[in-house]
C-alpha cells in the first residue's frame, strides 16, 4: 500500500473572521491550495471535508459546501469527516486511504470552523459534544472544565505543575508571534501566563485564560498525491507512518491521566516509521489546554508519568531545544477551529520540512511529528512527515 504524499497547501488567517460561515472559509484556501499545489481543479478526485460544527452553524451537509466556493469541482465526489478536536485529521486520513486503495491519484482535504458567531456560553455546551454527555455533560465551564479536571486530578497525584503550565503557555505565545496565520501573535511571557489577575482568571480552576487555547474561525487545505503523481510536483511530502488510536470516551472507565490513546499512538507511528523521538526534528501537538501539552510529553516518551514538568523547565521543547513542540505557536496562539485544527498542523510541519516557515523556521528540519486529539485523549492521531521533493 503507497501511502500519499502532500503535494500543496494553503492556510487562512485564524481568529476572528469576516467571512460570513464555513462555505466563505473553505473558498479562501480551495484555489489556492490548488494553485499553490500547481493543478487545477480538473485533476482533484476526490474532496474530503473537515468540519464539526454540531451546532456552530444550522448550515449542515458541510462537504457539499466546498463546490459552492470553487465551480471546478462541482462533478468532484466530496465527503465530510467529524470525529471531535481531531476532525481535520480523520478528513486526511480519509484522503490517504482513497489514495492507498487506487481509488483516486488526487485529493483535495479542507478542513474549517466558524465559531466566534456563537455565543461563548453556546460554545461551550457545543463542545461538551466531545465528552461523554451522560456523565460529564454537566461539567461548568464546558470543555475547559473537562480539562480543569483531569489538572486538578494531575496536581492531587503528582503536585502543582501551575508553573509549568504557565511555561508552556509563554513558549507557545512566543512562537506564535512569528506565525503569520495566528490568531494571537502577542508574547505574553511568564509571568502573566503565570499569574492568576483580572486578565488572567481561573476559567476552570487550576487553568487560567492563559492555558486555554482560543475560540477561532479560520481554515487549512492539503492537496494530496499518489507517489507516481508526487514526482511530477514542485514539492512532495512524505507520510512516513501515521497511526489512529481510539479510547473509551467515559472518563469514568479509564486512567485519564494515562493518556493511554496518545501513547499507542505514538508508540504505533513510531515503530511502525522505524525511528525514535530522537529523530524527530519537530513536532505539531495538539495543546487545546496546557494540560494536554504536559501530559502529551508524557505520552509521547519524553517523560515519565509526573514529569512532564521537567522538559519545559529543562527547554527541551523551545524552539532552540531537543524537540521544538509546537514552533508554530500551537493552538493555543494560533487558534483552535475545530475543523481546521489537523489541517492546519500537517502544513504547519509541511512548511517547517520545505524550508518555507519563515520565522516559525527550526533550521534542518528532516522529519516533523504531528499530534492530533479529539475529545479528552479518546481519539488520536500521529503521522510523521519528511520531505521527498
Amino acid at each position: 500500500m503507497a501511502e500519499a504524499q502532500i503535494v500543496g497547501w494553503a492556510h487562512s488567517v485564524f481568529g476572528k473572521s469576516e467571512a460570513p460561515d464555513t462555505a466563505a472559509l473553505m473558498a479562501e484556501v480551495t484555489a489556492p491550495a490548488l494553485e499553490h499545489a500547481g493543478i487545477g481543479a480538473e485533476d482533484v478526485d476526490g474532496v474530503f471535508v473537515g468540519v464539526f460544527n454540531n451546532g456552530f452553524s444550522d448550515q449542515d451537509f458541510q462537504a457539499s459546501l466546498v463546490a459552492m466556493g470553487h465551480d471546478g469541482l462541482r462533478y468532484t465526489p466530496a465527503t465530510r469527516y467529524e470525529n471531535a478536536c481531531a476532525t481535520g485529521s480523520a478528513a486526511i486520513n480519509g484522503a490517504m486511504d482513497f489514495i492507498a486503495s487506487g481509488r483516486g491519484r488526487v485529493a483535495l482535504v479542507v478542513g474549517a470552523e466558524k465559531m466566534t458567531a456563537t455565543p461563548g456560553a453556546q460554545v461551550g455546551d457545543i463542545l461538551l459534544g466531545c465528552s461523554y454527555r451522560a456523565e460529564e455533560g454537566d461539567t461548568p465551564g464546558g470543555f475547559a472544565g473537562i480539562f480543569g479536571r483531569i489538572a486538578q486530578s494531575y496536581f492531587q497525584t503528582y503536585g502543582d505543575r501551575s508553573e509549568a503550565l504557565a511555561r508552556i503557555a509563554a513558549k507557545n505565545h512566543a512562537n506564535g508571534v512569528e506565525n503569520p496565520y495566528a490568531h494571537l501573535r502577542k508574547d505574553l511571557g511568564f509571568e502573566a501566563c503565570n499569574a492568576v489577575t483580572d486578565r488572567n482568571p481561573y476559567v476552570a480552576a487550576p487553568l487560567r485564560r492563559t492555558d486555554c487555547s482560543l475560540v477561532s474561525d479560520g481554515a487549512a487545505a492539503l492537496v494530496l498525491a499518489d507517489a507516481e503523481t508526487a514526482k511530477t510536483m514542485r514539492r512532495a511530502i512524505a507520510v512516513r507512518a501515521r497511526a489512529h488510536v481510539n479510547d473509551i470516551l467515559a472518563m469514568s472507565r479509564r486512567d485519564v491521566l494515562a493518556f493511554e490513546g496518545p501513547k499507542r499512538a505514538w508508540a504505533r507511528a513510531l515503530e511502525q516509521g522505524g525511528v525514535t523521538l530522537d529523530d524527530l526534528s519537530l513536532v505539531e501537538t495538539h495543546d487545546c489546554f496546557t494540560i494536554a501539552e504536559l501530559l502529551e510529553y508524557e505520552a509521547m516518551g519524553l517523560a515519565a508519568p509526573g514529569q512532564g514538568h521537567r522538559v519545559i523547565e529543562e527547554g527541551v521543547t523551545l524552539k532552540g531545544g531537543r524537540l521544538p513542540v509546537n514552533p508554530s505557536g500551537g493552538l493555543k496562539s494560533k487558534g483552535h477551529p475545530i475543523g481546521a485544527t489537523g489541517v492546519s498542523m500537517h502544513v504547519m510541519a509541511a512548511m517547517q520540512l520545505m524550508g518555507e516557515a519563515g520565522g516559525m523556521q527550526v533550521p534542518d528540519a528532516e522529519l516533523a511529528g504531528v499530534f492530533n486529539m479529539g475529545g479528552a485523549a479518546v481519539t488520536s492521531y500521529v503521522s510523521l512527515l519528511e520531505r521527498v521533493n
